[in-house]
């Protein structure tokens, strides 16, 4: 529903570069918080729907080069956050071989309180090596004949 209303506003008042809105005032139109404009910018672009972007706003795309142009930005933004996450892995090193100390509570997992068990606590060359081990056709990784 609030799909359909953002894309009806988006094709009749935001028409284009040159028609371009910022997102308070899309916000306040479509009488929405921030976050939820965004979340429906995404599940619209996943659609397909030509939704381009700058830092001055939102527009609805008439031209191929005005997806072009959001879809650079957009990849250099994820770029951006591989380098992040890159660095952070990296990070990880600093805190010693093997076995990294985290804290309880950053050990639990949503609202059971239970441990993770997800590789998410390994060293970024342990993940590696995990990641290329040799499977067997079944993919089950047990290498027993």
């Amino acid at each position: 529903m609030k799909e359909e209303l953002l894309l009806e506003y988006l094709k009749t008042v935001c028409l284009g570069r040159g028609r371009i809105q910022k997102s308070a005032q899309m916000e306040r139109a479509l009488q929405i918080s921030g976050n939820e404009l965004r979340r429906l910018v995404h599940r619209l672009r996943k659609r397909g729907v030509p939704i381009a972007s700058s830092r001055d706003g939102y527009f609805y795309a008439v031209t191929a080069g005005e997806v072009y142009t959001t879809i650079r930005q957009l990849r250099q933004m994820a770029c951006g956050l591989e380098k992040a996450i890159a660095g952070l892995e990296g990070s990880l090193e600093r805190f010693g071989q093997g076995t990294i100390w985290v804290p309880a509570e950053a050990q639990r997992s949503g609202f059971g309180g239970g441990r993770r068990n997800d590789g998410a606590g390994e060293l970024p060359a342990d993940r590696r090596e995990r990641a290329s081990a040799v499977r067997d056709d079944d993919g089950s990784g047990d290498d027993s004949p």
